[in-house]
């Protein structure tokens, strides 16, 4: 007996440093009489042997037999495979309460990455009623083990306050044990606790370090944002061309905010050559998925036949889309192309509207504009006080011409 558990074991170890080594169809020769008389660590290797293709035709049927095989055994980590292979309905139907049973049953063993994903079930209520306070106990479990995933994630409920108590010094705890581990997301949420203050001392030194290694990792906010903190100065030398590095990575991963500033960049000339045309071409880029700053910025060279040919359709065009999205310079610009019948037919009561959407935004421009209107009778009906009370409004922030209107105003009652 003693001699065959031995040359099973060799056999074991054979098929296994085949497959370390990538030797897949040698791995696969050793496995297969190994999982035939039923040992639930070769039956789980044929599973990933098949699910991934590796020296046979890739076959998620020939690997769910071998994982539940494996799993009706006990295996952890043939439960765990199973439980993705549901979730994902992988060759099979998707169905997230059979996922749930083999994440539980393998996560009940101490499998790390079962406790996550039974944590992720938690959170998203996939498979189960959505429960914030099981979730956290299903990541904490797997964060003290190591797993950064559940590590981030126990930061991000506690940043939150999801299932426990807000508290930051608690997120700031589990993103830095996430982020010693190279999580580019936890390394950037770090980066972020660090430049505001929150959970731990703000540091703008540390928060670029941490924002640097995340965008080193291709983390594309981190990247967004170390164009800003490089173009501001802020626990950096303001630098435009490191700036500018920064953003265009982060532009070139389609970021609309990243290729809106890379636009700004190009349109001042900072630290690269000024160049309206690129200027355009980036802004375009973010605009048209639904920046509304990119948007509002084309809408002036439009307007304004900056860098392109002054086209008032297409300017109204950007501006409105903006202005819908509550951008509160455009809603102005918009009203002013209403009430100068500029790419749209001339129409006062419709700059009116819009002018009004932007004074509850507290443009002071608009309300002096309101109060022209209301003097004047124009697109309303002819009203001293109303024009009283918007000019008013708007002197009360030094707007000059408020200022003046109001002057003028009270010099010609008093004549």
């Amino acid at each position: 007996m003693n001699n065959e558990s031995n040359d099973f074991d060799d056999d074991f170890e054979h098929a296994v440093d085949a497959y370390e080594r990538e030797d897949y169809k040698t791995a696969y020769k050793l496995f297969l009489p190994l999982a035939e008389q039923e040992d639930s660590d070769a039956q789980c290797y044929l599973g990933w042997i098949y699910e991934n293709g590796h020296g046979v035709p890739k076959d998620i049927k020939e690997a769910l037999k071998w994982f539940r095989l494996a799993a009706e055994q006990g295996d952890y980590d043939a439960q765990n495979n199973l439980g993705l292979i549901y979730e994902y309905g992988q060759g099979i139907q998707q169905d997230s309460k059979k996922a749930v049973k083999w994440y539980r049953l393998s996560a009940e063993q101490g499998n790390a990455d079962a406790q996550y994903n039974l944590g992720m079930s938690y959170a998203k209520g996939h498979g189960v009623l959505q429960d914030f306070k099981e979730s956290v106990k299903w990541y904490r479990l797997a964060a003290e083990q190591g797993d950064a995933e559940a590590q981030y994630n126990l930061g991000s409920m506690y940043f939150e306050g999801e299932g426990v108590p807000q508290d930051n010094k608690e997120s700031a705890k589990w993103y830095r044990l996430a982020a010693e581990q190279g999580d580019a997301e936890a390394q950037c949420f770090l980066g972020s606790m660090y430049f505001e203050g929150q959970g731990v001392p703000q540091d703008y030194k540390e928060a670029e370090k941490w924002y640097r290694l995340a965008a080193e990792q291709g983390d594309v906010d981190a990247q967004h944002i170390m164009g800003l903190i490089h173009a501001n100065g802020q626990g950096v030398p303001q630098d435009y061309k490191e700036a500018g590095k920064w953003i265009r990575l982060a532009a070139d991963q389609e970021n609309a905010e990243a290729q809106c500033f890379l636009g700004s960049i190009y349109n001042e000339g900072q630290g690269v050559e000024q160049d309206y045309k690129e200027a355009v071409k980036w802004w375009k880029l973010a605009a048209e998925q639904g920046d509304n700053e990119a948007q509002f910025n084309l809408g002036v060279v439009y307007d304004q036949g900056h860098g392109v040919l002054q086209d008032f359709n297409e300017s109204v065009k950007w501006y409105r889309l903006a202005a819908e999205q509550g951008h509160v310079e455009s809603q102005y610009n918009l009203g002013f192309m209403y009430h100068e019948g500029h790419g749209v037919p001339q129409d006062d009561e419709e700059a009116i509207k819009w002018w009004r959407l932007a004074v509850e935004q507290g443009c002071v421009e608009a309300q002096c504009n309101l109060g022209v209107m209301y003097y004047e009778g124009i697109g309303v009906p002819q009203d001293y006080e109303e024009a009283v009370k918007w000019w008013g409004l708007a002197a009360g922030q030094k707007h000059e011409r408020a200022q003046f209107n109001l002057e003028m105003m009270h010099g010609s009652s008093s004549n």
